[in-house]
């Protein structure tokens, strides 16, 4: 990839490996309607002003039922999925499950007719990130419940398929325009579920209240305006290849910054998850151009 795609992945990898233990945190004493509906109201008065001032507002407008689409997919659903399922989910599985977005969008990319090419070595890399990421996080699926991991299960499909609307649909719209229209229409259509439970968000701790708040501004409102940035630089495909690397900056934060061990699943599994990102990230290689004599045979 390009410096710049490589700065927007790095970025993106850092800031979406800690909505999972923000979510975790906030759904012990808030709902989930409600963490959704807080995270769209902070993203939104932040972008939406943003947006007007631009000028960008009407002109994103035009293109409102791709941005509806984008919005189901991307937000909607997934981030009310992603809370009820944090409930009873630890965060570590629910980035393990998350990181098989690549896969379903390479499927739905070749359903799609996306003219990139996945090659054996992407393949492979892809695996071992998958391979890294079970092996770092020591995940016991035995206790864990079927319908949150149906729920996250929804929310791959949704991560799968929104960048491939960005790519296709709304090339046009800039980033944030797009971003703040979608978390305004969020925070709308939850208003009349949320608003009668902020009793319980003004009540919460300051911890829960914090995570709240980071969840909006960080990994809400910056975030998806890198995202969209990210995928124009380096395609829909491999934007979402940060879902291998989300989850070893959440176990990382733990072992540097709350004295978490670092244990022979993170020794194994993270060298596995940066080669397989590595290799996933890999262009394909051009398509040779056809020789003079082949063009002379096609022609006669």
């Amino acid at each position: 990839m390009s410096r710049r795609g490589w700065l927007l992945f790095l970025a993106m990898s850092v800031i979406w490996g800690v909505p999972y233990l923000l979510i975790k945190v906030a759904v012990g004493e808030v709902p989930p309607v409600a963490v959704v509906f807080a995270r769209c109201v902070v993203g939104a008065a932040l972008l939406v002003p943003w947006t007007v001032a631009r000028g960008q507002l009407r002109p994103a407008l035009r293109h409102w039922k791709a941005l509806l689409l984008f919005t189901a997919l991307e937000m909607t659903g997934p981030w009310l999925l992603l809370s009820y399922a944090e409930q009873t989910l630890s965060s570590s599985l629910t980035g393990l499950l998350v990181a098989g977005v690549p896969f379903v969008a390479a499927l739905a990319a070749r359903l799609a007719g996306e003219e990139e090419r996945l090659t054996p070595v992407r393949l492979v890399g892809m695996g071992l990130g998958v391979v890294g990421i079970a092996a770092l996080l020591g995940l016991d699926l035995g206790r864990a419940e079927v319908l949150p991991i149906a729920a996250v299960g929804l929310v791959v499909l949704g991560y799968a398929t929104a960048p491939l609307v960005v790519s296709r649909a709304l090339p046009e719209v800039p980033g944030v325009a797009a971003s703040s229209i979608a978390l305004l229409v969020i925070a709308v259509v939850y208003a009349p579920f949320a608003v009668p439970r902020l009793g319980e968000v003004t009540a919460a701790s300051t911890e829960a209240r914090l995570s709240l708040l980071t969840l909006g501004v960080l990994c809400t409102a910056v975030a998806l305006a890198l995202f969209f940035a990210l995928i124009r630089e380096v395609g829909p495909q491999r934007a979402l290849v940060i879902t291998f690397v989300n989850p070893v900056v959440a176990v990382l934060l733990g072992v540097l910054l709350l004295g978490e061990p670092f244990t022979l699943g993170i020794a194994v599994g993270l060298p596995l998850v940066l080669a397989g990102c590595v290799l996933a990230t890999r262009r394909s290689a051009p398509r040779p151009a056809p020789s003079v004599a082949a063009v002379d045979a096609a022609v006669r």
